[in-house]
């Protein structure tokens, strides 16, 4: 019978547990039978030394196998997208109902937002009256009707993983590879997938700061899940600004609206379609990325996508036909404040990271877990790498409630950005693909 003291006596002296040891201490995570003392203990064990990549599927596995695992009684294609997370990353809202009217099942579980990046729940939450805790039967009846959901984890989807991540948090243990992986493919795999795209984000405003560690995550993950089981690709993209013109949750959503229901052209929408693209080339639903490409495009134009976010949001409570009438439900801030420089020049660089805790400080995020969020505040209309700049022309737009604390992020903004003499090289969104 396997106990928590020889397990993590094996990983400390470089051994790795075996499948039923992992299962053992993953059950032990989720029904309390592990103390905090030896989760703590077990975390620290598997930073310091690792686990290899046996150990690191068996782990991830066992986490997944901790709670429920859902089924879905479909015909469809089940395949979801993750992404690391980034600052203006609203990417699911666009590729979740993009995928849904391609004739793809996507039950997609998502989180709130962490540090400075935002949480696709919180974003979700800015439309009045949607709901994302949903029980499996109404999940099911949204993804029947919709096509796609995107919803927070019950509370017993992978509990292993939640207890285990808790506990991360307060060890010092939060930067560890094999948990971070773990932690991930745990939920995803729970959803009952069969393929998976990844997003490893990199630069500035993402966890990642360099290529060679998301080259590192994104190897990691994709080679357990394909192992657990689920066609898995990565993209390394970049994240040296924020993905969309916005940073906060309602700011967000319009730009979100702008690209399904006007087509709107940027770095947003392209990296959209070429993940979706990858997905479906990966699973054979496309012979071709470029006939994806095009196929996920049209569906774009037509309003297809649109669509289906419309219909998901009606079914998990928000309004009726929102993509008609979008802009009367988004809350809006009581403060509208331009901010411009002196300087000219173009933009060369952000410090997205900075341009992430100004929302959150305007209070579009959170600092501590009970924190509450203002849907309306943020950031909106930021210049783009490349913008030629001058005293008459503002380089964003600051959303508050009170006019001292958008001046505050006025000043917060110009510190965050990098003014050159120069125009930059264009530089491309994906700087990798790892299969």
């Amino acid at each position: 019978m396997p106990d928590a003291r020889s397990i993590i006596t094996k990983i400390k002296e470089n051994q790795t547990p075996s499948a039923e040891e992992l299962s053992w201490f993953s059950k032990g995570l989720a029904d309390q039978s592990v103390s905090d003392a030896q989760a703590a203990a077990f975390a620290m064990a598997v930073t310091l030394n690792g686990l290899d990549e046996t150990g690191l599927v068996a782990l991830t596995s066992s986490m997944r196998d901790s709670g429920d695992r859902l089924e879905w009684k479909t015909d469809k294609p089940i395949l979801d997208k993750h992404s690391t997370g980034g600052v203006g990353d609203c990417v699911s809202l666009i590729l979740a109902p993009l995928l849904a009217a391609a004739d793809i099942y996507v039950p997609m579980i998502s989180g709130r937002g962490l540090g400075h990046t935002g949480g696709t729940l919180d974003k979700l939450e800015a439309i009045p009256g949607t709901k994302i805790q949903l029980d499996e039967r109404d999940l099911t009846r949204v993804l029947d009707r919709a096509g796609c959901a995107i919803v927070s984890a019950t509370s017993n989807i992978a509990p292993a993983d939640k207890r285990l991540y808790a506990i991360r948090d307060v060890s010092a243990t939060i930067d560890c590879l094999e948990l971070i992986t773990a932690s991930i493919l745990s939920k995803k795999l729970a959803a009952g997938l069969k393929g998976l795209i990844l997003d490893i984000k990199c630069g500035s405003g993402a966890f990642m700061k360099t290529q060679k560690d998301a080259h590192i995550l994104g190897k990691a993950l994709v080679n357990t899940a394909n192992r657990a089981g689920c066609k898995t690709t990565a993209l390394v993209t970049d994240m040296n600004e924020p993905l969309a013109p916005s940073v906060g949750n309602a700011v967000e959503v319009h730009d979100v609206m702008e690209v399904l229901t006007n087509n709107k052209e940027g770095r947003l929408k392209d990296l959209c379609l070429t993940l979706g693209a990858e997905l479906l080339t990966a699973n054979k639903l496309s012979s071709t990325v470029r006939d994806a490409h095009d196929r996920l495009n049209g569906l774009l134009e037509n309003g297809a996508a649109a669509d289906r976010f419309a219909l998901m949001i009606a079914e998990m409570g928000g309004p009726l036909g929102f993509a008609d009438n979008w802009q009367r439900y988004l809350p809006e801030a009581s403060v509208i404040f331009e901010v411009t420089t002196e300087k000219e020049g173009y933009v060369i660089g952000w410090n997205a990271e900075v341009l992430g805790m100004i929302a959150v400080n305007l209070g579009g995020g959170r600092k501590v877990e009970t924190d509450s969020v203002n849907p309306a505040v943020g950031l909106s209309d930021i210049a783009p790498i490349g913008t030629k700049i001058n005293r008459k022309k503002p380089i964003a737009k600051i959303h508050a409630t009170r006019i001292d604390a958008a001046e505050k992020a006025a000043q917060e903004v110009l510190e965050a950005l990098v003014i050159g003499s120069d125009a930059p090289k264009e530089n491309s969104i994906i700087l990798e693909k790892i299969t």
